[in-house]
C-alpha cells in the first residue's frame, strides 16, 4: 500500500472539502451569524457542525433557528436529555462534532 494511500484511509488524516472558517478568521456577515450561534448557546467557541455553515452566513442563521425550534426546544425531552442523546449518537458514528 503506498503512503499517499495509507493516508487517505485514516479519518485523522483527511482534510474537510469544506472551507471551514474559524472564529478569529469570521469578519462580517459570517462573524455577525457566529455571534447569533454563540448569543442562543452562551458558549464561546463555536464548534465545527456550525462552522461548516460559514461560507452561507445567512444559511447559518436559519439553520441555527430551526435546530433552536426543532431539537432544542423544551418538550417531552429536556434540551438535556436532547444534546446527551445527539452526543451519544455521534459517539457511535464516530463523528467529531
Amino acid at each position: 500500500m503506498s503512503k499517499a494511500s495509507t493516508l487517505n484511509t485514516s479519518s485523522a488524516s483527511q482534510a474537510t472539502k469544506i472551507k471551514i472558517i474559524e472564529d478569529n478568521e469570521a469578519t462580517g456577515e459570517i462573524a455577525t451569524a457566529y455571534d447569533f450561534w454563540r448569543s442562543g448557546s452562551g458558549r464561546q467557541q463555536v464548534p465545527g457542525i456550525i462552522k461548516c455553515f460559514g461560507a452561507r452566513p445567512d444559511f447559518l442563521r436559519r439553520v441555527v433557528e430551526f435546530s433552536n425550534t426543532v431539537h432544542f426546544s423544551e418538550g417531552h425531552l429536556s434540551r438535556r436529555h436532547k444534546e446527551m442523546i445527539a452526543s451519544y449518537v455521534s459517539y457511535l458514528n464516530r463523528c467529531p462534532y
